[in-house]
């Protein structure tokens, strides 16, 4: 490793140099062995990392071990300090598994295992490797927070080491930093690492910005110096007169937030007023409440701007009154009052658990957490894919809270715009499936309305209820749309199997010289022959009525395993729909098939079953071999949609005309499209109306009311 022989620096000096600080800074507050561990991990990481530098030149181990450093400072324990040192052994050095537990335990080795990405080679896209590392390490972190702290820390040292990257890999990582991991920090309460996260990726999204802002900031100092004095010496005298004992701090805010608050509200850097604030620090709750009067008797409360937190605590367990008043000349002033505990709660969230433990208790953060760590492992089941779980987790992560009541006066902490729907998924998935209506603040509200902070909401639930698809387009959290979707995808494979079943028996009918039960046997005879990826022989269902195997193809095998004779020349008889099936069974768009029609089926890739008319130039290019006889059952009870071209004079009354008469033939109209086709002098129009009606008689009627209209010139099914 020796010197940089571009900068002159003696590394190993100065590794030896950091790795002293970093074991003397552990040794504050860890046991020698565990010291001794440490010492053992940095040796372990150090020879892994031998030879390999980061982009700045500097030796790879420089990275880890200020993570660690960092670590110290929020007092992580042993473990977590030792997976800290070791986080990148696994992925970048031969180091395995094995070699991790022998030397340093299970435990070690697992938490090195989570904070580390898999491999890219078994993804198609930089997305999906991105997604599953995602969603792996979520996994891990539930198993133990450690992994998101460790995690944290190294994207924070990584943030305030990216200016040597290429400018698209800086703005790839800051994009990322600041849509995942500042909001987890944020939501795991590590206050002061969520707005350092956020500047940093500030600062390499839009530099300029970022600079310009910043250089406002510094001059606002200075010109308002004389005012946050003044706020400083009368908030002191008036809490000491109140004989209420606190610590007085002023507060800037970060700069994302400032750009974020002069974005959103379309103000100027000179209109934002409150870039300071002022926090109060008690010695207990009663005290906080006191200082609240006292505060308010100083300066007026401006209205609407409270908010008790104390008494309802945000979803990362952080508690605070807030208030914001009129200050001298006019000057809007924040203010948090907390107490002691709830500081550091604020400022180092599940961290507190290490940074301030007395004894073994679990705090309020750490609770919190556990919940919404066993939320996402309930969406990860329900997710299909890593994509998917990722964009459920973005969702979820949402900042802005609101604040609603079960019945039984049980709080809830929702995003930011939940509706009712969300309300009752958050309560348990069962009840989303069955809510069919709300009532909030005891009076019938609709399930797309927002909710506010104070509601009480009751969900009305039914055992005939279902989720709606409709839903996905209002529901804010990321349980909701999770539980939505899962259930409609269950829904679609039911169908898909249902329609499998029906044609593999038709297929087998067909080509069995005697009849043919398809048994348990044979079924378990053709996974074993053809399924090597599939669960069960559903699976197989389900890809025959989802298009994606033939069942002709399927009938086959399964004959030969039987042992029977193929017949000869045989085809597989008609298939019966009624028309009103959901999911694998689909009119097609291009012929509009309709009762009465004769018609054929298509097996289609992801579509399952798809009806067209015989004469449809799409159904005569399918793949013979995908073909089916397809019979309309006699029963039907729904109306089939068609489109019909009009054409006709225009003069006054000719439309309205038209309409009366698609009305009186009992059809009813979804839309009306006109386009102006005059030619030599006539004033002539064309309607394309869609229609829905009962079937090609009904449709006959139709189409025969309007050919009686003295304007009509032309009308035809399309």
């Amino acid at each position: 490793m020796g010197t940089g022989i571009e900068t002159g620096i003696d590394y190993n000096a100065l590794i030896d140099s950091e790795a002293a600080a970093f074991l003397e800074s552990a040794a504050r507050y860890l046991k020698p062995e565990d010291v001794e561990m440490l010492k053992l991990a940095f040796q372990v990481s150090r020879e892994a990392h031998e030879g390999q530098t980061r982009k700045s030149g500097e030796p790879y181990i420089t990275h880890p071990l200020a993570v660690a450093t960092m670590l110290t400072d929020w007092r992580l324990d042993v473990q977590g300090l030792a997976a800290a040192l070791l986080h990148d052994v696994l992925e970048d050095t031969g180091v395995t598994k094995p070699t991790l537990i022998e030397k340093f335990g299970k435990i070690v080795a697992d938490l090195v295992d989570g904070l580390s990405k898999l491999e890219r080679l078994e993804y198609q896209t930089k997305e999906d490797a991105q997604a599953e590392s995602f969603r792996k390490m979520v996994l891990a972190m539930a198993r133990d927070i450690r992994v998101i702290i460790v995690k944290l820390a190294d994207r924070l040292h990584n943030m305030r080491t990216l200016d040597s990257m290429r400018e698209d890999k800086r703005r790839r990582i800051a994009l990322e930093t600041l849509e995942i991991y500042a909001p987890i920090a944020n939501r795991i309460g590590l206050n002061k690492v969520y707005r350092e996260l956020q500047d940093l990726a500030f600062k390499h999204l839009h530099p300029h910005r970022y600079s310009v802002l910043s250089r406002a900031v510094r001059a606002a100092r200075g010109n308002r110096r004389e005012v946050v004095n003044k706020i400083l010496l009368a908030v002191s005298q008036r809490l000491v007169q109140s004989n209420i004992e606190a610590t007085i701090k002023g507060r800037e805010k970060n700069l994302y937030s400032i750009y974020k608050k002069m974005q959103e509200k379309h103000l100027s850097f000179s209109e934002v007023l409150d870039i300071y604030g002022f926090r109060v620090v008690v010695n207990d709750i009663p005290a906080a409440y006191l200082a609240l009067g006292a505060l308010h008797s100083l300066y007026k409360p401006i209205p609407g701007k409270f908010k008790d937190y104390i008494a309802i605590p945000k979803g990362n367990g952080y508690q605070s009154l807030h208030t914001t008043l009129f200050g001298p000349y006019g000057t809007p002033v924040e203010m948090q009052i907390r107490t002691r505990e709830m500081h550091n709660v604020a400022e180092a969230g599940v961290a507190s658990h290490w940074m301030y433990k007395s004894g073994e208790g679990v705090n309020t953060a750490q609770q919190r957490t556990h919940q919404w760590l066993q939320k996402l492992l309930d969406m990860q089941e329900e997710s299909d894919d890593a994509v998917e779980f990722l964009e459920h987790i973005k969702i979820d992560l949402f900042p802005d809270e609101v604040y609603v009541f079960t019945p039984k006066g049980k709080i809830m902490v929702l995003p930011q715009g939940s509706t009712p729907v969300d309300f009752a998924y958050a309560v348990h998935t069962d009840v989303g499936h069955r809510c069919i209506a709300a009532r909030v603040n005891h009076a019938l509200v609709p399930l797309r309305s927002a909710l506010r902070n104070g509601d009480t909401v009751e969900i009305i639930t039914s055992t005939q209820a279902k989720p709606n698809p409709s839903w996905l387009a209002f529901v804010q959290s990321g349980r909701a749309r999770s539980g939505i979707r899962n259930y409609l995808k269950s829904l679609q494979r039911e169908e898909a199997v249902a329609l499998g079943e029906k044609l593999l028996r038709q297929a087998v009918g067909a080509l069995a010289s005697t009849p043919l039960a398809v048994s348990d046997e044979l079924r378990a005879e053709y996974l074993a022959a053809y399924g090597e990826k599939m669960h069960g022989f559903d699976d197989a269902l389900a890809e025959i009525g989802a298009g994606k195997l033939l069942p002709i193809v399927v009938a086959r095998r399964m004959l030969e395993l039987a042992g029977e004779r193929l017949g000869e020349g045989v085809r597989v008889g008609p298939i019966t729909i009624r028309g009103n099936e959901a999911g694998m069974v689909q009119l097609s768009s291009c012929c509009n098939p309709l009762p009465g029609d004769d018609i054929l089926g298509v097996i289609t890739k992801g579509q399952g079953l798809v009806i067209h008319r015989v004469s449809c130039p799409n159904a005569r290019r399918a793949d013979p071999d995908k073909l089916l006889e397809v019979n309309w059952e006699a029963q039907r009870d729904r109306m089939f949609g068609v489109t019909v071209g009009v054409l006709s004079r225009n003069e006054r009354g000719a439309l309205a005309d038209i309409a009366t008469a698609i009305s009186q033939a009992s059809a009813n109209i979804e839309s009306a499209d006109t386009q102006d086709s005059s030619r030599d002098g006539d004033s002539l129009f064309n309607i394309h109306f869609r229609l829905q009606v009962e079937g090609v008689e009904h449709l006959e009627r139709v189409l025969a009311a309007v050919r009686q209209l003295a304007v009509v010139q032309r009308v035809e099914r399309k």
